[in-house]
């Protein structure tokens, strides 16, 4: 073997599975691992040449890789009215009025990031918005992206007032008369595309590189973008990356997941087809691909949108008439699925409530008995409420759990706008890691980023301790709930290179595979659990490449 181009060593090796290797020392060449050998050996595989990275006690690990991200909108957004920062109620506001008054000449103030959780009842009013900017609309997504907050001048653009029906996959919050007081849930939101402006291709592709920056200092060197197609008023996201690619700006590797329209018919799955094998015809799969569709199940807890098996409790403890939203009919859904499985498409589910993911299992089981076992590797996004029944059903199915792991603690929008409008014993029932590891099922890791940082170790630290650094509150679920830190590592790696059907060349340290690697300091390993979050990222490599350094 000729001397190799960059040699790490003086750290643990996390290779994507298991407990880290120490002693060893890994080198590349050209974009490939070439060998990872015994500190003792290192010197048989360098020359003058080679570039050594010493690793100072730091891990090296492979790449992070997303498994549910939303970058294009993450990153205009960083670049709109962004919220991510307020903290209250009080300085999402000021933020606004900031932004409005920095902007004289936006027609329309867009944006997002606030958090229902600054709000009573998680719904912000029109007034609010009203006090600061008067003048012109004001439309912002809401962090998780399932409602908006709008002022008066949106809604009347919008043509909206109290005689507005809500739509059948959405919710308005009214005032008394019937007026809408500010908040739109769901498919709400998309009553104001008649007359919001839309992101341009500009603004589009300047939010992509901006977020693919975010990311690689972050370590994050592959992902799943969980929506393309239309977001946050962006008409056509699948652009920005086809510019990318032109322009030789995409450094990682994507997996675009076709956006299925919930209202339209079973035509979708041959476009979709069609889409993926003309990107495919082009030699571009190496950066970029479309061979996922995303099926947007159910809604979101904290709205009572999520789809569960018993009904939402109003203040008082008892029992509504609502116990969520099924945006497709689970018949017409099995029939979906189970031609997308036969297409060789992958299926990317959000299923949040117990119903929505007894709903998508039901559809891959339905899938698997009309076409038997394909190399599909579906997955379940989010899954915040999961009966246990449910559990053992993805290793049977061989679903994969796509887990937010940063989501899975304490905190007050599960506290105050979730847990008490659920059923007794649905906490114990929350992100349910731990049992899906019992019953074997394999884990990829996700952000949903915008919606909550995307930082991995900061999810890595949830999964592992279920509590948010420095508090000392019950685990959420308890405590048979938090995975292993190798564990919790190998779904943010070697797992969600597998749902990305690029396990055969990322997500693991071996000879062969690309030289995707990120290094972290102090190694988590090394740490007690509950300092996990002190690791971070001080360098990101991509194909061998420096594509970050914290000290640059």
């Amino acid at each position: 073997m000729p001397a190799v181009d960059l040699l790490f060593t003086g750290g643990a090796v996390f290779t994507g599975v298991g407990a880290p290797l120490s002693g060893h020392s890994v080198g590349v060449i050209g974009d490939r691992i070439a060998a990872v050998v015994p500190d003792s050996e290192a010197g048989g595989i360098t020359d003058e040449h080679t570039r050594i990275v010493h690793l100072d006690g730091a891990l090296l690990s492979p790449g992070f890789q997303d498994a549910h991200v939303h970058p294009v909108g993450a990153g205009v957004e960083m670049l709109l009215c962004n919220l991510t920062g307020a903290e209250d109620a009080d300085r999402a506001v000021a933020t606004v009025a900031a932004y409005a008054e920095a902007n004289p000449a936006e027609p329309w103030i867009l944006g997002g990031g606030w958090s229902m959780d600054h709000f009573a009842g998680g719904a912000p009013t029109r007034a609010l918005l009203d006090a600061v900017a008067p003048d012109r609309p004001v439309l912002l997504s809401s962090r998780d992206h399932h409602s908006a907050w709008a002022n008066t001048a949106a809604i009347v653009a919008a043509g909206l007032d109290a005689s507005t029906a809500d739509p059948s996959d959405g919710r308005i919050e009214r005032e008394p008369d019937g007026y809408p007081a500010g908040t739109f849930h769901e498919g709400a939101e998309r009553l104001f595309d008649v007359a919001r402006p839309g992101i341009g291709a500009e603004l589009a592709y300047a939010g992509l590189l901006r977020a693919q920056d975010e990311l690689l200092a972050l370590g994050i060197t592959g992902w799943q973008d969980a929506m393309i197609g239309s977001l946050s008023g962006v008409e056509d996201i699948d652009a920005a990356y086809r510019r990318a690619l032109a322009e030789d700006t995409l450094r990682v590797h994507v997996v675009g997941a076709q956006w299925w329209e919930r209202d339209g018919g079973i035509e979708q799955v041959a476009e979709m087809v069609e889409r993926r094998d003309a990107l495919a015809a082009t030699g571009a799969s190496a950066r970029y691909e479309l061979g996922t569709t995303k099926i947007m199940v159910d809604g979101v807890a904290e709205n009572q949108t999520a789809a569960m098996l018993t009904p939402y409790r109003d203040g008082h403890g008892h029992d509504t008439e609502n116990s969520g939203l099924s945006f497709i009919d689970p018949e017409f859904l099995k029939q979906v699925v189970t031609q997308l499985d036969a297409a060789g498409m992958q299926v990317h589910f959000h299923a949040l409530g117990d119903r929505a993911v007894r709903e998508a299992l039901d559809a891959v089981d339905a899938a698997r008995e009309a076409n038997g076992a394909t190399d599909g590797r579906h997955h379940l996004a989010h899954l915040q409420v999961v009966e246990e029944v449910e559990t053992a059903r993805f290793a049977e199915l061989g679903a994969v759990a796509n887990i937010q792991a940063l989501w899975a603690t304490h905190e007050d929008q599960i506290d105050d706008l979730t847990l008490p409008f659920l059923r007794d014993g649905a906490e114990e029932r929350h992100y349910p890691f731990g049992d899906l590891v019992r019953h074997g099922v394999r884990l990829a890791a996700g952000s949903d980023w915008p919606v909550s940082s995307a930082d991995p170790m900061d999810a890595i630290h949830i999964a592992v301790n279920r509590i948010v650094p420095g508090e000392d509150y019950e685990p959420l679920g308890g405590a048979g709930q938090r995975l292993d830190l190798a564990t919790a590592m190998a779904a943010y790696t070697s797992g969600t290179a597998f749902v990305n059907h690029r396990d055969h060349d990322t997500g693991s340290i071996r000879p062969g595979y690309l030289a995707n690697l990120v290094v972290l300091d102090p190694d988590p390993f090394g740490l007690p659990p509950e300092e996990i979050h002190l690791s971070t990222v001080t360098s990101t490599w991509i194909e061998g490449a420096p594509a970050y350094s914290r000290t640059a």
